[in-house]
């Protein structure tokens, strides 16, 4: 069995707990393991985050949008999410995990980080001017009574 949905959310902080509880409700209504579903939930609110924070217009009478999309797949032994905006894209990141990590006195850029390190893998897409994508998936774990679990 396959869950999917997609939503477009206003650029406004209130949008990301709506997008948190509609993924952990459909993880548990699927039997998903509750540790797998706390971290896909934190990783998807980070997600979000950057997206309402950084996915907009960049300055007055930029036309930027005031929207972003998040779409959710949970399908066989896998989850997918998407999280992508048409705002200004940013710079690609540094390979070196080393040159990556913010400093301990930053008060933001630990997102993708996180995302990261709860998620099995992650690939961000950013075009300057068109905006950015972040995806990630991880394999998902079954409670016992799982009602939608893969045999």
């Amino acid at each position: 069995m396959s869950i999917w949905w997609s939503l477009r959310l206003r650029r406004d902080a209130a949008s990301v707990p709506l997008a948190r509880r509609l993924l952990l409700g459909a993880m548990e209504t699927a039997g998903v393991d509750p540790d797998i579903s706390f971290d896909l939930s934190v990783a998807l609110t980070e997600a979000c985050a950057n997206a309402v924070e950084h996915g907009g217009p960049t300055g007055a009478g930029s036309g930027g949008a005031e929207e972003y999309r998040v779409t959710a797949y949970l399908d066989g032994e896998k989850c997918r999410i998407e999280v992508s905006d048409s705002g200004p894209g940013f710079s690609p990141r540094p390979e070196s995990p080393h040159e990556r990590r913010p400093s301990a006195s930053a008060e933001s850029g630990r997102g993708l980080c996180l995302i990261e390190q709860l998620a099995d893998h992650v690939h961000v897409r950013s075009r300057p001017g068109v905006g950015a994508v972040v995806s990630f998936d991880k394999m998902l774990k079954w409670r016992d009574d799982a009602p939608l679990a893969v045999v």
